[in-house]
């Protein structure tokens, strides 16, 4: 039975995936389970599974171009197999669903239709507002985009080749005359240099996810700052007992908002719009800073672990979160997340909720600095802390009883190993 391979969903966030290359070629025989493409989602790059055998008939979607989730990208099916019917969809999928590489590149020649529907011209944003700039009447360019739109590459062409051929009077559209002097004589400014880069789908995710946390979630923000003198001294006894795990002050931090999450359920929630869900389980998510962008690996039933199993399984997964090699589950079913940028000389700063998650830890470094203890001045390890919460979950006094638990344990951290 012929297949339609389309773009599965690899993430509870993915909406369109890119293929980064085709480990099987047309005409090459696969097996259910077989490895048969590489896919970068928002989260990770994950390779592909076939989901039945046959032969690989056609790769509709080749590499370095995205799609969204469901749309087709190849057919598997035997080789007297009848696979029109899955390849009518195509047009459709060319003219609505695609989303071309955004270097520009059109899908291919035979899915780019540059017909235009119902005397809609079909342009890009950018090139809209080049075209308007410029003066250049839309229904005169041929575009080289996703279903015949016009792109800022066809704009660039156009222009060259009509200022080649002293041509560039006939593409400029009927504007009014006193626009069209004020373009004439206007003195050339020149531009400042720079550079579009395309958006990854992780940091489209992202860019999407941190807009409607922003927009749709009421923060409220809470900081203390944390004598971190004593979790030094355990980090150095951690390290003296277990050579072969380096127990970090992340982790550390980890196990002691775990210990707080339990005593303290109502923070480990989430609003769901008429309910607030508190979870049993604490599963803490890391944020991982990437080239790309950026991922949260989760660290699951972490109030249940040691801090010798919170600092190896921290390791492995940002390890594996900067290979962008997580699996799905890995990086997803987080309950609170905590965020770090001490290592970067960062002294207070405060993050976005990681919906649908109620409340998110900002960690900034650690400082030696003078304080007065009992009236007398001492030279003191200290940490500044903010917690993000979402108030419709989570009330003032609720987030400030959690967040001074969070420091007596960091203040008393001998209690994380007992």
């Amino acid at each position: 039975m012929a297949i339609s391979v389309v773009m599965p969903r690899l993430s509870d966030t993915m909406e369109e995936g890119k293929i980064l290359r085709w480990l099987k070629k047309e005409g090459d025989r696969v097996e259910g389970g077989d490895i048969i493409a590489e896919i970068q989602t928002d989260k990770a790059d994950i390779e592909m599974e076939a989901f039945g055998s046959g032969i690989l008939r056609k790769i509709l979607i080749g590499a370095g171009q995205s799609v969204l989730v469901g749309h087709p990208i190849g057919v598997i099916a035997e080789e007297d197999e009848d696979i029109s019917t899955l390849l009518s969809p195509v047009v459709e999928l060319a003219t609505h669903g695609a989303v071309a590489d955004r270097s520009g590149d059109s899908i291919s020649a035979s899915l780019a239709p540059q017909a235009v529907a119902s005397g809609r011209i079909k342009v890009s944003p950018l090139a809209k507002r080049l075209a308007r700039a410029q003066g250049i009447d839309l229904s005169m360019v041929r575009g080289t985009g996703p279903g015949g739109r016009i792109i800022r590459r066809d704009l660039d062409d156009l222009m060259l080749s009509a200022t080649n051929a002293g041509q560039q009077a006939s593409v400029i559209s009927a504007i009014p005359p006193s626009t069209e002097r004020a373009v004439a004589v206007a003195p050339s400014i020149p531009s400042p240099g720079f550079e579009d880069r395309e958006l990854s789908p992780m940091r489209r995710a992202i860019a999407k996810r941190v807009t409607q946390s922003m927009t749709t979630v009421p923060h409220f923000y809470l900081t203390v700052e944390v004598a971190m003198d004593n979790a030094a001294e355990l980090r150095k006894v951690v390290q003296a007992q277990a050579p072969d795990i380096k127990a970090t002050f992340t982790d550390i931090i980890i196990k002691a908002v775990a210990m707080a999450l339990e005593r303290h359920p109502a923070v480990n929630a989430s609003f769901t719009g008429e309910q607030i869900r508190v979870y049993s389980q604490v599963n803490i998510g890391l944020a991982v800073a990437l080239e790309t962008g950026l991922m949260t690996p989760v660290l699951r039933d972490c109030s249940r672990k040691s801090l010798a199993q919170i600092a190896k399984e921290t390791k492995s997964l940002v390890e594996r979160a900067r290979a962008q090699k997580l699996k799905s589950d890995e990086y997803s079913g987080g309950t609170f997340t905590i965020s770090n940028l001490g290592m970067y000389e960062i002294e207070e700063f405060t993050a976005i909720i990681n919906t649908p998650e109620a409340a998110i830890l900002a960690i900034g470094r650690i400082q030696s600095k003078p304080v007065v203890v009992d009236g007398a001045v001492q030279i003191s390890q200290r940490m500044r802390m903010t917690l993000s919460c979402d108030h419709r979950a989570v009330d003032g006094l609720t987030g400030a009883i959690f967040l001074q638990e969070v420091k007596r344990l960091l203040e008393h951290p001998f209690e994380l190993i007992l």
